[in-house]
């Protein structure tokens, strides 16, 4: 199992990238958004991994953060979802994006990556929605919420938004825009504002 490669960066184009790693170049497969992360020609860099193995083919997908990995592995676990759609899914959307996606349940959203369908979309969704809400992480700052930390105030702040007249939709909805928007809110009376003014 290979967890990452790191050396210099040999070549690289939008969907692939290869790392010299002491004389020996690791074809890596990636989803744009790592491309975008990578340095010049000849520059160090390092991608964790994933190994993939099947019966005809032998292939390592690499990535810029750790996100981007857990959103791939993910995607594999969906029945119908394969490696190819996976990396798609994260050249077409950031993993926080993805992420908020699916706990929103926009299937509408996601049939923008290309070749996911509204019922692939749907599956997409119900099988990945309780593992996003139990993960904790962040992409880059950019992540809706920190989980672990935010989930109780954020429950609170839809509370209140809902005794005030909203729907749970729509208090969900106003919650994840502000949270987006703003990653550094820590309490639910900033949260209440801030979606009120929206």
């Amino acid at each position: 199992m290979i967890d990452y490669v790191s050396g210099k960066l040999a070549y690289k184009k939008p969907t692939e990238a290869v790392i010299d790693v002491g004389g020996i170049g690791y074809k890596v497969l990636i989803p744009t958004s790592t491309f975008e992360q990578l340095p010049a020609l000849g520059g160090l860099t390092k991608l964790v991994t994933h190994h993939y193995v099947r019966e005809d083919a032998i292939t390592l997908f690499g990535f810029g953060t750790e996100e981007e990995r857990t959103v791939f592995n993910m995607m594999l676990a969906v029945s119908g979802v394969g490696p190819k759609l996976a990396l798609a899914a994260l050249s077409a959307m950031r993993p926080s994006e993805i992420r908020s996606r699916i706990l929103e349940g926009d299937s509408a959203m996601l049939t923008r990556i290309p070749g996911v369908g509204r019922k692939t979309a749907e599956r997409i969704i119900i099988e990945l929605r309780d593992r996003f809400e139990k993960t904790s992480w962040g992409d880059s700052g950019a992540d809706i919420s920190n989980m672990t930390t935010a989930s109780s105030f954020r429950m609170d702040a839809m509370a209140a938004l809902e005794a005030l007249g909203l729907s749970r939709s729509a208090a969900e909805k106003s919650v994840i825009a502000v949270l987006r928007q703003n990653p550094e809110i820590s309490s639910a009376e900033a949260l209440i504002r801030l979606a009120l003014r929206s």
